[in-house]
């Protein structure tokens, strides 16, 4: 009987034991829980941003990319990509002038071109040609072709994309907008997935990591990636984003300027200060 006692107390012992580890892997599991991934649906909306597409896909920000607040945005973004809300509260701020509300935003507002939206992206359609919103394969693939033959994207092969679509862009949009505003978005947005999905320091990624972010949308957890365990600051990105625009060859100018709301009306607008200059150099 005591034997028999034994062998009941041992299977309970081993149902136990698998029934915790299975409930650990099922907790571990990226693509199980609160916040595993769930591509969106077509009433959700999202951006021209797959970093924060990728957020809302995970449910880090709400699944259906509306109501979303500055502090919410600096929060998740600061626990998922260790990105410090220092680096990121200008550009949030300037986010939230593409929304007709006083304190929130939806991801499809920051699709209003001329606020955060710039042209000749690694992803997206230029606005005066197209969906400035959505992924395009076709316009990622002058990027996914870089470095051929090796699992990596770098500084000099980010720059070379970037150069390259800038070209073509200009050949096809006659609108285009090509300020120092544009190349330093262009080149802190290129250079923040070398960091995240990579070395801030290096600027060395997996191809792997950065195509899944920017085709599917999708934190890659499965295929091994974790948050990155050093702070990507105002310290550690400026230097990466620097070396990314240089390589990026980088011609344009024009007087910058930033849309204040989704109607064309309001803006901080320096055009008019730079035709002032204008005028009184050519008067000389």
């Amino acid at each position: 009987m005591l034997a028999g006692r034994r062998k009941l107390d041992m299977r309970l012992s081993s149902t136990f034991f698998v029934s915790a580890v299975l409930t650990s892997l099922v907790q571990a599991c990226p693509s199980q829980g609160k916040f595993g991934f769930i591509p969106a649906k077509p009433t959700d909306l999202r951006s021209p941003c797959p970093a924060l597409n990728s957020l809302a896909n995970h449910g880090y920000l709400p699944r259906d990319g509306r109501n979303l607040t500055i502090r919410q945005v600096l929060q998740v973004s600061n626990d998922v990509y260790n990105v410090a809300p220092a680096l990121l509260l200008g550009v949030a701020k300037l986010g939230l002038l593409t929304s007709n509300e006083t304190d929130t935003f939806t991801l499809d507002d920051l699709k209003l071109h001329g606020t955060i939206e710039f042209d000749a992206s690694l992803s997206r359609e230029d606005f005066a040609l197209g969906d400035n919103n959505v992924f395009n394969e076709s316009i990622y693939s002058t990027y996914a072709n870089t470095n051929p033959g090796v699992g990596y994207y770098n500084i000099s092969s980010t720059g070379q994309a970037m150069f390259q679509r800038l070209a073509i862009q200009e050949r096809k949009n006659t609108q285009i907008t090509n300020t120092d505003k544009e190349i330093t978005f262009r080149s802190f947005t290129a250079a923040l997935p070398l960091a995240v999905f990579g070395n801030v320091t290096t600027g060395v990624a997996p191809k792997q990591f950065v195509d899944i972010w920017f085709r599917e949308e999708r934190l890659p957890f499965a295929e091994g990636w974790t948050t990155p365990p050093c702070a990507i600051d105002t310290t550690s990105l400026p230097p990466l984003i620097a070396s990314v625009q240089t390589a990026s060859n980088w011609t344009g100018g024009g007087c910058p300027y930033v849309r204040t709301g989704p109607t064309a009306a309001p803006t901080l607008d320096s055009q008019a200060v730079c035709q002032q200059l204008d005028s009184l150099t050519k008067g000389k």
